[in-house]
């Protein structure tokens, strides 16, 4: 059995402690993806309420505009 950490049945340690520093900031940097998803997540979610706002004040407008030009023409 032969591979880079394993050397006639012992392990190098040297490449075994690189081996588990590279683990440990894989780990740091999934931690912070994790954080930065549930933020975005979180922004996403308040974002959308205000959108369907905005959707209903432009939708009353344009009803509103469209009940104007409506009486208008049929004035005319």
């Amino acid at each position: 059995m032969s591979n880079d950490l394993v050397d006639k049945g012992e392990i190098d340690l040297v490449r075994y402690g690189q081996l588990w520093e590279r683990v440990d900031q894989a780990n740091k940097k999934i931690d912070t993806i994790e954080r930065q998803m549930t933020e975005l997540l979180a922004l996403a979610n308040k974002s959308k309420g205000g959108f369907w706002t905005g959707m209903t004040i432009a939708a009353g407008i344009g009803g509103f505009v469209s009940f104007l030009g409506t009486l208008w023409a049929f004035k005319h």
